[in-house]
């Protein structure tokens, strides 16, 4: 009986080149999702903190120049969040380097679709109409930023 061959040894070359593409669309979702998350929870974060100091300035008689300018940078930086849409964009790149890294695991294991058949040609398939569902997600977002008078990213 042989042994059963290693999940990461199964070919020297796993996928050619829709290995290749995966790899490399697994690392840049990948890469903007932790990108959007900092940014998103960096502005945040700031906008929290300057926003509750807004009402502390206003109690202890500050200036009303200071606590409007407080109030003004909240609503900048709320502004700025709309443009970049870094939460949504955090979100549906952590959703599609999910999908990437599941069809990664079941090409690697020899399972689901990848148990039979040509593997090669079905990941390429697979990986790109993941990567298509991706951009139609990401021009729909846009289309209704511009549609409800948001601007687009």
């Amino acid at each position: 009986m042989a042994a059963p061959r290693s999940v990461l040894s199964i070919d020297s070359d796993p996928g050619g080149p829709a290995w290749d593409r995966l790899v490399d669309q697994l690392d840049w979702y990948d890469r903007k999702s932790s990108d959007a998350q900092r940014a998103f929870k960096r502005v945040k974060v700031t906008e929290l903190v300057i926003a509750a100091a807004i009402p502390v300035m206003a109690g202890t008689s500050a200036s009303q120049i200071i606590t409007a300018a407080l109030g003004g940078a909240v609503v900048l930086l709320e502004a700025v969040q709309q443009l970049y849409q870094w939460q949504t964009n955090w979100v549906q790149y952590r959703s599609t380097a999910e999908a990437l890294k599941h069809e990664k695991f079941l090409y690697l294991a020899v399972a689901g679709p990848y148990a039979t058949g040509d593997r090669r040609r079905l990941l390429a398939e697979r990986l790109e109409g993941l990567i298509s569902q991706e951009h139609a997600k990401w021009t729909q977002s846009r289309a209704q930023g511009d549609s409800e008078g948001h601007p687009a990213g």
